[in-house]
């Protein structure tokens, strides 16, 4: 039998690839539907997976056209015998089918959500048969249960703070952030080595080595080897940083600016701070003594973190 897992690309596909290692009773025979982009095809390398369109945010006529797909992949309900997802439209293609199917199916809402759930939570709360997780316990309320979470894995401690000599700037792979990457810029001398991951942000005026998207084997290595990680408050993003062993310098995107549609990485990267998993500045207090002071901090991981627990019951 075979495990579904689904996941639009981003945060939500590396949760679930770090998530899927910690779930038992799971089938190992796997197979991973996603979007075709570098991260998909660096993180599930030697995976099964199938590609399907892009969907949107936000996008019902998107999710309409994915759910032909869903039919098609899950028709043959003896092969499959679970559907998990993080999210976001996608799931909305895959776990009501899957459901309906009679398919034991999961829906994990992000660990960017430390408040209220996503759209895509929301809509799944009134789908029968499917079950719910939340990844921090304050919110597993009603009908939603507490797994676990993404960032059991790490624990950060105080080090001795060093020069800035190497920085990576990552705005993630779908809309732009011209304030961080502004604020950035205006600060850094010309000695500081820095790779630029910029995504769909314009850069008209500025004269940068940016690269719009980077591997993420070839991300986290830069990682790895930087003095300081300065991203935007995408969960994607922190966790590549706390695996590389960098507590990142958190910027989040404000739905003021239009960076974003809602709040929800203000939310994350206070929660991720008050962990002492991150620090925090806006764009506009951004200098060269906060970046060294994000310097001063190690991240481990966990020998062993707890599984993350799915309810197998009917």
């Amino acid at each position: 039998m075979t495990t579904l897992f689904v996941a639009s690309t981003g945060g939500h596909l590396a949760q679930l690839v770090s998530l899927a290692e910690r779930m038992v009773g799971l089938d190992r025979d796997r197979l991973w539907v996603s979007y075709d982009c570098e991260q998909t095809r660096t993180l599930l390398v030697n995976e099964r997976k199938i590609f399907v369109p892009f969907i949107m945010e936000r996008n019902p006529s998107g999710v309409l056209r994915a759910f032909g797909h869903a039919r098609e992949i899950l028709r043959d309900a003896r092969g499959i015998d679970a559907v998990v997802s993080t999210g976001s439209s996608i799931a909305l293609a895959f776990l009501p089918y899957a459901a309906c199917k009679g398919i034991e199916t999961h829906y994990i809402e992000s660990a960017a959500r430390v408040g209220r759930p996503s759209m895509t939570g929301r809509v799944l709360q009134r789908v029968p048969g499917v079950k719910l997780y939340r990844q921090y316990p304050h919110v597993a309320v009603g009908p939603w249960r507490y797994g676990g979470s993404v960032f059991d894995g790490f624990t950060a401690a105080p080090a001795p703070a060093r020069p800035v000599r190497r920085v990576v700037v990552t705005v993630g792979t779908d809309r732009g952030f011209r304030r961080l990457i502004d604020g950035v810029a205006a600060l850094l001398p010309p000695e500081i080595e820095v790779l630029w991951q910029t995504g769909h942000t314009p850069l008209e005026g500025l004269d940068l080595p940016a690269r719009p998207f980077v591997p993420a084997s070839e991300l986290e290595q830069a990682m790895r080897d930087a003095d300081v990680v300065i991203a935007h408050a995408g969960c994607g993003s922190a966790l590549t940083a706390l695996s590389a062993g960098k507590r990142p310098l958190l910027v989040p995107r404000d739905p003021a600016y239009g960076e974003v549609v809602d709040t929800h990485q203000l939310e994350i990267a206070h929660w991720l701070k008050d962990r002492n998993l991150a620090s925090v500045c806006e764009p506009e207090r951004l200098s060269l003594e906060v970046m060294e002071a994000a310097t001063a901090w190690t991240v481990e991981r966990v020998a062993e973190p707890p599984p993350f627990e799915l309810s197998r019951t009917q």
